[in-house]
């Protein structure tokens, strides 16, 4: 079990699928509240949680390619919304990374 590539991966697999569960919930009342904002309808609120959505979807990735390789502490609350706070600044990842190259 120890040679399990994926149990090496335990804490960051688990770190960020609760940190996308509570991006979703995030992006789904982001995108009601932006949603009535734009134009009170229910075509507006979709549209912004589906770009919200993928915007989130795209972060778990690259954050999973560039982080989660070197995650070993144990998982905890603040792990968890640091997880979660990452996931909306993704961007800011990589530029980070180009930065230091």
């Amino acid at each position: 079990m120890q040679n399990d590539p994926l149990w090496k991966l335990r804490h960051a697999l688990a770190g960020i699928g609760l940190a996308l569960l509570a991006s979703v919930l995030l992006a789904a009342m982001a995108g009601a509240f932006i949603g009535d904002l734009i134009g009170n309808s229910y075509g507006h609120r979709v549209a912004v949680y589906s770009v919200l959505l993928i915007y989130v979807l795209a972060g778990t990735v690259v954050l999973f390619i560039k982080v989660a390789q070197h995650e070993t502490r144990p998982l905890t609350p603040g792990r968890v919304a640091l997880w979660t706070a990452s996931l909306w600044t993704w961007p800011l990842l990589l530029l980070a990374g180009r930065r230091k190259a």
